[in-house]
């Protein structure tokens, strides 16, 4: 990787996304067939008015605080995807292969949320990855900034999941969605869900932030032996968002000019929440 005017650059091109039509999810080491247009029925929806925005904004912040009543849940089939990982396999919706459950959590380098989860989740690895596959979507930069801007090629978005990963030592691969957010739209496009998604490809768990560490163990927990969910989702709101409050002034100094001044702009009562805590943020390096 290299950096170009301040900007994180992969330093070779990727395979680029590309979409299957088996209903199911697994990650593969096959090679994949040629490009075609994405069919998931939900792959039109947008959240605002452009997916891959510059500024963020009010309406974009408070899209993401619920899901709307056709973004896929508990019950659903996964839609159809193939996507590069950067581990150089594919996580497809084309065959399982490893005879696992999988556990698919969205996130970005400037998602407050993702910076919060991240030990939880390795965690959770560390207690179920042998019995069930984790994978992280890089998907749109929640916070961009001058530094990490939001991608404009597939090439930039690889290399921001490529930062990701190792920006918080991931121990299990990071797949990247297409420059539209094709997968990511498709699920309601949410910054930081995730879903537990068993062997027929159908979804049987969703949490609306990855940083619901006891909802997310007690799903995997029972999975794992085999059993049913006594639970089947966790919509959470309070008690996510004040765990990640000292996560929102590192993310903002990692996303580079401009992520501050779009805060204080679209949610400013959060903005002064975030000046508070800065002092005793969790910093990770930029």
């Amino acid at each position: 990787m290299s950096r170009l005017r301040g900007r994180i650059v992969p330093t070779a091109p990727p395979n680029l996304p590309i979409l299957s039509k088996e209903p199911f999810v697994s990650i593969s080491d096959q090679p994949t067939r040629a490009a075609q247009p994405c069919a998931c029925a939900h792959a039109a929806l947008d959240v605002g008015d452009d997916y891959r925005f510059t500024r963020l904004s009010t309406a974009i912040l408070l899209a993401d605080m619920s899901f709307a009543r056709n973004d896929l849940g508990p019950g659903d089939a996964v839609p159809d995807f193939d996507l590069p990982t950067i581990g150089r396999r594919r996580f497809r919706s084309r065959a399982l292969i490893h005879h696992r459950a999988t556990l698919m959590v969205f996130g970005s380098s400037t998602c407050p949320m993702t910076d919060n989860c991240a030990p939880g989740l390795k965690q959770l690895h560390r207690l179920y990855g042998a019995r069930v596959a984790f994978v992280m979507v890089n998907v749109r930069e929640a916070h961009p900034g001058a530094r990490l801007s939001q991608p404009d090629s597939i090439e930039d978005k690889i290399a921001h999941a490529r930062y990701l990963r190792d920006l918080h030592d991931l121990p299990f691969d990071v797949a990247v969605d297409d420059i539209e957010g094709s997968l990511h739209r498709a699920f309601g496009a949410k910054p930081n869900a995730a879903y537990l998604i068993g062997l027929d490809g159908v979804i049987l768990f969703r949490a609306h932030w990855a940083n619901e560490t006891t909802a997310l163990e007690g799903a995997l927990k029972r999975v794992a032996a085999g059993q049913k969910l006594k639970r089947r989702k966790s919509s959470a709101m309070m008690g996510p968002m004040i765990r990640m409050l000292g996560d929102i002034a590192p993310v903002l100094d990692r996303a580079g000019a401009g992520a501050w001044s779009d805060l204080w702009r679209a949610a400013a009562p959060l903005a002064v929440i975030a000046a508070l805590f800065s002092p005793f943020s969790r910093r990770k390096p930029a």
